[in-house]
């Protein structure tokens, strides 16, 4: 089992900034790939970027190159996302996910999901 734990959401202004972790416990990572996902409301939870543990390798969504960026800390066993110039429309619930034996490009095509956190609001106002 893998437990999840986000923070770092928070209410800022468009052009802001803010960055959102994700620690990680219960199993070593090496063999996983993390993953940020949102769900704004009365939409499907989509996919935002994901990362391979072991390699590094990352994968973002159209919607957010450039502007967010994830990284990992391995010490830690945390997972970060940066995100930078936010709109509006960032606004959703952020979740963390993680999934075994996946790369970075397949966490943003797989429907399913190993594990998930409780998601951290991220509210982005005009």
């Amino acid at each position: 089992q893998v437990q999840l734990v986000e923070s770092g959401g928070g209410l800022v202004q468009a052009g802001g900034s803010l960055r959102l972790s994700c620690v990680a416990s219960g199993r070593t990572l090496g063999t996983y790939a993390m993953g940020w996902f949102r769900q704004a409301p009365g939409t499907e939870r989509e996919f935002v970027a994901a990362i391979r543990w072991s390699t590094g390798s990352l994968n973002y969504a159209d919607s957010v190159k450039g502007r967010f960026t994830i990284s990992r800390d391995n010490a830690k066993n945390t997972a970060y996302l940066q995100m930078n110039s936010l709109k509006p429309e960032d606004t959703a619930v952020y979740y963390c996910a993680a999934d075994k034996l996946t790369t970075a490009q397949g966490m943003g095509v797989r429907k399913i999901h190993d594990y998930w956190g409780q998601g951290t609001q991220v509210t982005v106002s005009s």
